[in-house]
């Protein structure tokens, strides 16, 4: 499929947004590529060039509102006004909730539900003059963990439970406005680096179950939002879950 939009993708660096990126740049479209990481953003960028796409490196802090206001200025300046969204930029820590600082929290609510809010406030002016002509697409990366109850994610899943009704309470505030709004809850997921900063004993555990599952491809992700962007405008695909067919 082929399309023309001009999109952002955050946590673009790697994982999902980095997948996601890089097929609606194969896919046609414009893509800013927006994660803190200068380095690791200008080696996805690299790779869609070469592939023949366009993409935009942003380097911005999700959870600042005055990068994310310099990024919104930056894509403006550069691509013109947004008609794709997808916040994916996030962080999973799996510990008993009394044994991590409390700042640990801050930060992982911080990143995962305040710099959707961050990032969303800024592009949803771009958003709503694309809606009046063409397309325009708000995607939010949630988590299965938002509907589920497991020991030691009770922060992440209570960050992820934030995006999830914010997503839902968005659409039901744009949805006048032609703006298509959408949540994304994965479960298990191959290539992304989530559980990277889990202790040894328990990233061998997730590396054990992603094999039995197995976990979904993150090319899988790109794929079903590829598809979601690409349907008639008037229609909306609002909550979506992807998952290993084997998992619970």
């Amino acid at each position: 499929m082929s399309i023309s939009r001009i999109a952002l993708v955050t946590g673009a660096a790697s994982g999902i947004g980095a997948a996601i990126a890089t097929r609606l740049a194969a896919d046609g479209a414009s893509v800013a590529l927006l994660a803190r990481r200068h380095d690791r953003l200008e080696k996805v960028a690299a790779q869609i060039a070469e592939a023949g796409g366009t993409a935009l490196v942003v380097p911005a802090d999700v959870t600042s509102e005055q990068s994310v206001a310099e990024a919104a200025d930056l894509v403006q300046n550069r691509l013109g006004d947004l008609d794709l969204l997808v916040n994916n930029a996030g962080l999973m820590q799996l510990i008993p909730f009394g044994d991590a600082p409390a700042a640990d929290w801050r930060r992982l609510v911080d990143v995962n539900l305040s710099g959707v809010i961050n990032v969303t406030h800024a592009f949803l002016p771009a958003l709503k003059r694309s809606a009046e002509t063409r397309t325009s697409d708000l995607i939010n990366v949630s988590s299965l963990a938002a509907q589920q109850f497991l020991p030691g994610m009770a922060t992440y899943g209570a960050s992820k439970a934030g995006v999830s009704y914010l997503t839902r309470a968005l659409r039901a505030e744009l949805a006048n406005e032609g703006i298509r709004v959408t949540s994304l809850e994965p479960g298990m997921i191959d290539g992304t680096e989530l559980a990277d900063s889990f202790p040894a004993e328990l990233q061998s555990m997730v590396d054990d179950l992603r094999t039995t599952l197995p976990a979904v491809p993150v090319t899988e992700v790109a794929d079903l939002i590829a598809y979601v962007v690409s349907r008639p405008r008037n229609v909306n695909l609002p909550h979506l879950i992807i998952q290993p067919s084997k998992e619970i």
